[in-house]
């Protein structure tokens, strides 16, 4: 149960108000009383609740204008209108207005923690949410990149640095990281932004139409070159090239690409004319290419004139704590192209995402978030709707990956960011897994910048 949460119980007869206060503390709750809604709507401006719960007649300002004035002031606040049977009408009328739900009196004492617990979830959701949005506008600048976690900050700020320059970038990491977005990033921050960003995907083209598509053909250069075909060499002037998937390359392709690396100087296929070029390149690969130069795979004085700054992306394993941000974005996203309602991920649906290794990175993430919007009725996601290989991620609720070779430091701050969401940021709850004290804790978020 969602437990430190700051209720306010408005009601003038003591008794109730005394019990409810009471009832709710030994949940674990902050909770104050105020006996009228002039009281409440002062000890609101001093410390605003998540969940307000009041009577709707009371001495002084009646219910229905205490909620408006709730509402118009702090519209994140939750509310419970507390009502006598004969007032139900009353009751469905400040739902029409704002209030999530209403008990009538007297207080029913199973039905009353189960309209707490889902008002505090709507408000945690809710609050949440908004974080995620605030969030996800900071990273705007940075071309569809979404991610406030280390790892990528470490990657925007190598975008900021290189993007100035003309050196010749290597992106690496697995399949779906989002390199081609890195890319474009850099490019859309470089003094080319005006300039063409053409891609070429090494992976997909045989050896013998790399030198066509690379450097282009000149009419009549062969049997059905009709007309004259500019490579994507010539097409990136004054821009940027990425060639990705460049690990792919034939040993003949990487000896006709390093020629022309060097000296920006080609000829089309047929042709005789020297072309000069003004083309950024910034290569890319989901393969280790150090590892195949040293297997003979990958020619060496290449691999050094790409890996002139290297960047490496993060898997999505390792950045569990972007997710939230992902998937609120993807969410929005979809929802807008196919004219769906807007969906929202439950807590126990997130922290299985959270869970989950996924192979496919972000690009299985974005596709299962096409996948839900379009498959699930509901407005929430719930666990029940997730494929069932990250349903049983929740096996693993209490471990976690740890990548050999990474620095203690990294690896105390994941820890910590797990533990804290585990227990939703409780940061009492967190010390005491963590076996160290409260202030230990704070002093560590501080270090490591943890968002929490």
């Amino acid at each position: 149960m969602t437990q430190g949460a700051h209720i306010l119980v408005v009601d003038d007869e003591v008794n109730i108000r005394g019990a409810l206060v009471t009832l709710l503390e030994k949940k674990g709750h902050r909770v104050r009383g105020a006996g009228t809604g002039e009281e409440a709507l002062e000890q609101l401006e001093v410390v605003p609740a998540d969940l307000v719960m009041t009577d709707l007649k009371m001495p002084g300002i009646g219910g229905m204008e205490f909620l408006r004035r709730l509402k118009e002031k702090w519209p994140e606040t939750e509310l419970v209108v507390m009502t006598a049977y004969g007032s139900i009408d009353t009751a469905v009328e400040a739902m029409r207005c704002g209030a999530y739900d209403y008990l009538t009196k007297p207080i029913d004492r199973e039905r009353f923690p189960i309209v707490v617990e889902k008002a505090l979830e709507r408000h945690a959701l809710a609050t949440e949410n908004k974080q995620l949005k605030s969030r996800l506008d900071t990273r705007t600048r940075f071309d569809q990149m979404v991610g406030d976690s280390e790892p990528m900050r470490r990657v925007y700020n190598m975008v900021g640095m290189v993007a100035e320059s003309d050196v010749t970038v290597l992106l690496t990491g697995e399949s779906g990281t989002g390199k081609e977005l890195v890319a474009r990033a850099i490019h859309h921050r470089s003094a080319r932004a005006n300039g063409p960003f053409i891609t070429l995907n090494c992976g997909a083209l045989p050896e013998n139409l790399f030198e066509s598509e690379l450097f282009g053909y000149d009419k009549g250069a062969f049997t059905g070159a009709m007309a004259t075909k500019l490579g994507r060499f010539e097409l990136a002037h004054e821009g940027t090239l990425l060639l990705d998937e460049v690990g792919e390359l034939s040993l003949k392709s990487q000896v006709d690409f390093l020629r022309v690396l060097e000296t920006k100087e080609f000829r089309r296929l047929g042709g005789t004319k020297v072309i000069k070029v003004d083309t950024r390149i910034i290569a890319a690969t989901n393969r280790n290419l150090e590892a195949a130069v040293k297997q003979s795979d990958f020619r060496e004085d290449l691999y050094y004139r790409l890996n002139v700054v290297p960047i490496h992306l993060p898997p999505l394993r390792e950045r569990a704590e972007d997710i939230p941000l992902l998937v609120n974005r993807f969410l929005i996203a979809f929802s807008t192209q196919y004219r769906r309602e807007p969906k929202e991920v439950s807590r126990d649906a997130m922290r299985l995402l959270r869970l989950y290794a996924w192979p496919g990175n972000i690009r299985q993430l974005r596709n299962l978030m096409e996948r839900l919007v379009v498959t699930v009725k509901d407005a929430m996601i719930q666990p029940e709707h997730l494929p069932e290989e990250i349903q049983a991620s929740k096996e693993d609720a209490r471990t976690m990956l740890v990548t050999l070779g990474a620095p203690l430091e990294q690896i105390e701050r994941d820890v910590i960011q797990r533990t804290l969401a585990e227990v939703t940021n409780h940061r009492e709850k967190a010390a005491k897994l963590l076996g160290i004290s409260l202030r230990a804790l704070q002093y560590k978020i501080k270090e490591y910048g943890i968002r929490a």
